[in-house]
């Protein structure tokens, strides 16, 4: 009778075993699958972090207060005013000692005086001086605006790829921790025999992998966070918590946004201002073969005797009037020149409307791109990624498949989604490039008005991979 039930009460503690360690699989693992689905971007907020939380406007704000491109525009302005004043003075009198017929003596004869000569500018030249250098002038204020939005879409740029360093960075520290957690899970169901030696060294690669891509996240977020310090003018500002979400990006009419900048940019405004330097240049060399009148009079003591009375005949006057003839010299070549500097500054503004349109097509191009990509990942591979996971994991849970395969499967969500994040990243800095005249970089020195062959200044945004690839 013991006999019999011995083996029976064996085999109750073997079930009762077993049904408890399944029951603590199915525990860790379902509580494992929820944290991991939990990070998912989109899925649920993520964790509040412990950093000083900073603002776009703040770091907007931070650039204008400290950015020392402003004070360059602002001297290029002050310097066109200085030139606009310079080119309308009056040239200066000239004042000597004129002497003649000097002899001593007893005879003491000879004319001795002062004189005064002046240059009397005729034909509106002064006026007209004045005139380029007011376009100088314009041109310079105009850049100045545009190195404004230069500097506030340089911080916006920076600010779209820290907050995406930031939420990848999150995205790979809570898959480390889970990793992690699955590294004992695993020696825990290894110590109950419900996990095999191969399943958990597959756990531990798993969590070094994880722990080697935070590592390399940090090392990215650091990198983007001292290109967007150096934007605000502040190298020494730590790397603080960003507030935004990356999924608030609006869509925008791109072929609509086309259009403004290449009728609107102040790229474009500058080279026009250019043309209407070119055209006070052409005016100011055709008045210049009008001959300027040469005026110089004054006072001298005559010592020579008066043959009259015998007496010296003193204090006399005298003046000179005179004008250039203008007959070999008619400023044919400056007048050659300048034609040609306004047929050039014409086709400058073809130029640069045909370079903008070129370089917005690139930028139209990422637009589109990374749209689609976000759409497609946040619609349809992100939730089968999602579903495929949540199936290998119950199905582990139920002992039908090994562990192996929920790393694989948790491993491709995870690249979705790091993919995704790197999508909405090129779609939102498309979007602002789109906004902002295709201008970027907010540390170039502004251009100096009267510079030969301008640029139209390249912008700095990386459109390539973000909407492909797998894997940051």
């Amino acid at each position: 009778m013991n006999n019999l039930i011995l083996p029976a009460k064996f085999t109750q503690v073997r079930s009762e075993r077993r049904s408890l360690n399944y029951a603590v699989t199915r525990f860790v693992l379902g509580f494992s699958s929820a944290l991991f689905l939990i990070s998912i971007p989109g899925y649920a907020q993520m964790p509040a972090s412990d950093q000083k939380t900073i603002t776009l406007e703040e770091l907007q704000q931070m650039a204008l207060q400290n950015n020392p491109t402003f004070t360059q525009a602002s001297a290029n302005i002050r310097a066109a005013e200085g030139r606009a004043r310079q080119s309308g003075l009056y040239p200066n009198p000239t004042v000597g000692y004129q002497g003649e017929q000097i002899r001593g003596g007893s005879f003491r004869g000879g004319e001795q005086g002062f004189f005064v000569q002046q240059n009397i500018v005729t034909g509106g030249k002064l006026r007209l001086n004045q005139n380029i250098f007011e376009q100088e002038k314009k041109q310079a204020e105009t850049e100045a605006d545009e190195q404004k939005l230069r500097v506030i879409t340089n911080v916006k740029m920076s600010y779209v790829r820290a907050l995406a360093a930031q939420q990848v960075l999150e995205l790979k520290h809570n898959l480390s921790n889970l990793a992690k957690d699955a590294v004992e899970t695993s020696h825990q169901l290894a110590n109950v025999g419900q996990a095999d030696a191969p399943d958990v060294l597959e756990a531990e690669v798993e969590a070094e992998q994880a722990e080697l891509a935070v590592a390399m996240a940090e090392q990215n977020q650091q990198s983007v966070w001292n290109q967007l310090a150096a934007v605000v003018g502040n190298p020494k500002l730590h790397v603080m918590h960003l507030e935004g979400n990356l999924e608030d990006t609006p869509s925008v009419n791109a072929d609509d946004l086309v259009d403004k900048i290449v009728n609107e940019s102040p790229a474009v405004k500058i080279a026009e201002l250019g043309v209407k330097k070119a055209e006070a240049g052409l005016a100011r060399a055709q008045r210049e073969p009008i001959p300027d009148l040469q005026f110089r009079g004054g006072m001298e003591q005559n010592r020579e005797l008066s043959e009259a009375s015998g007496r010296p005949v003193g204090l006399q006057g005298f003046a000179d009037v005179g004008v250039q003839i203008p007959i070999f010299n008619r400023n044919q070549g400056n007048i050659a020149t300048s034609k040609a500097d306004l047929e050039r500054a014409q086709r400058e503004v073809e130029r640069v409307k045909l370079s903008l349109r070129e370089r917005a097509a690139s930028v139209v191009q990422s637009y589109a791109s990374s749209q689609t990509a976000a759409a497609r990942y946040k619609n349809q591979m992100i939730p089968r990624a999602q579903k495929a996971y949540e199936m290998y994991s119950k199905r582990y849970q139920e002992m039908a498949v090994a562990y192996p395969q929920v790393l694989i499967a948790q491993r491709t969500l995870m690249q979705h989604q790091v993919a995704y994040i790197n999508a909405l990243e090129s779609f939102a800095t498309s979007s602002v490039a789109l906004q902002s005249y295709l201008l970027a970089d907010g540390l170039e020195a502004p251009s100096q008005p009267g510079e030969i062959d301008r640029p139209v200044r390249e912008m700095n945004v990386p459109f390539q991979s973000s909407a492909v690839s797998t894997e940051r």
